[in-house]
């Protein structure tokens, strides 16, 4: 992959000149305070160490105007005649030649190394963030999924228990119609359709809730939970006889519904 802003390692502003003329700055005292030992020996040496140390850090054009600034201290404090410039030897041709030539070969290797060190950083960024999108992606897939699958379980339920429904209640006034709808447009066959008798503040009623007594329905009205309830029914003729309901919550994409249904015995 070839990225283009490899090349903007270097950070930018005021301070990284200041790194570098302090670098230039250390690099002249550090050789004067070495020069009454080395003598006319290694003149830019100094110079050289910090254009690289400053090319690390700060980049090339830093690195460069270190260099060769460090190329005419080193000329005239340091190579014999000190303090002339307009007097050129072989010592002068020597040092204007190999320092600039070893300087910019150092420079240029740590150039690409940063360069080659922040593409990494810049790869191994795009990668951290397509794997984030790739595991969002996969987590949205699994939900739709599975909200699909409790889809598909809703409607299997009402079509298996749609004798015994008693009824369906959204739990979000928002889903109240989408909830009718969806009890409405179950793939059940005419004959086991759902019987709605009445829709009232997302309530479907199925075939059993005419036959159950309305203490017991005013009762589960407002507190209609998951789990057992015993409602009592109307038997043959006008008596009534207690009777075991099951009430079961389904999270589909239209919103949360409570099915309750008379449980069938075996």
């Amino acid at each position: 992959m070839r990225v283009n802003n490899s090349r903007r390692w270097a950070p930018r502003g005021v301070r990284r000149w200041i790194i570098a003329a302090a670098a230039l700055l250390a690099a002249a005292v550090v050789r004067a305070l070495l020069h009454p030992v080395l003598g006319p020996v290694m003149p830019g040496t100094a110079f050289l160490i910090a254009a690289v140390l400053v090319q690390y850090y700060c980049g090339l054009a830093p690195a460069v105007s270190v260099m060769l600034a460090g190329l005419c201290i080193a000329d005239y404090l340091f190579v014999p005649p000190y303090g002339r410039l307009d007097f050129i030897d072989q010592s002068d041709i020597v040092l204007l030649v190999s320092y600039p030539f070893i300087t910019v070969l150092f420079i240029t290797l740590v150039e690409r190394l940063r360069r080659a060190q922040y593409r990494a950083k810049l790869l191994a960024a795009v990668a951290q963030s397509r794997y984030e999108m790739l595991l969002r992606h996969d987590n949205e897939r699994l939900l739709a999924q599975r909200s699909t699958d409790e889809m598909h379980r809703l409607l299997h339920h009402i079509a298996q228990y749609n004798r015994s429904l008693i009824l369906i209640k959204a739990l979000d006034a928002a889903t109240s119609v989408e909830g009718s709808l969806l009890a409405a447009s179950s793939p059940v066959t005419a004959d086991a359709s759902i019987d709605m008798q009445s829709f009232s503040a997302g309530v479907v009623f199925g075939r059993k809730h005419a036959h159950v007594h309305q203490e017991d329905l005013a009762r589960v009205a407002d507190r209609l939970v998951p789990g057992r309830h015993r409602m009592r029914f109307r038997s043959d003729g006008h008596d009534w006889r207690p009777a075991e309901c099951v009430c079961e919550r389904f999270t589909t994409p239209p919103g949360d519904f409570l099915i309750l249904r008379m449980e069938e015995r075996s």
